[in-house]
């Protein structure tokens, strides 16, 4: 199998997949994709070199970056591109980029240990 490959982000040295995977789909559409078919999907793509993630803390909410953060744990180094900011409060979409918002998010994608 070829393996995808690598190339600079930015000028501080960080080296991402030339080709990312948008995980989106893995936890926003409805009905929601059997976790099951996503961990092969994630453990196929790292496998293959595809290591630049995308994932967003409204997706799900909060599922997909979960996800992401259990898988890994057990798989080689990823880069893991994640966006947070826009939430929905009372069936509005508000967007938040306080101090308060991002510790609260953090307590939120906490992952237990597996």
């Amino acid at each position: 199998m070829a393996k995808v490959g690598r190339m600079k982000l930015g000028s501080q040295g960080m080296e991402v997949s030339v080709q990312g995977l948008g995980c989106m789909g893995m936890s926003v559409y409805h009905p929601p994709k059997p976790e099951e078919d996503m961990i092969k999907l994630i453990h196929h793509a790292v496998h293959s070199g595809v290591t630049f993630l995308d994932t967003a803390d409204f997706y799900g909410p909060h599922t997909n970056e979960v996800l992401l953060g259990i898988e890994g744990r057990d798989q080689t180094e990823v880069e893991l591109a994640t966006k947070f900011g826009v939430s929905l409060v009372d069936g509005n979409m508000e967007v938040r980029g306080d101090p308060a918002y991002v510790r609260a998010l953090r307590g939120k994608l906490e992952a237990p240990s597996v």
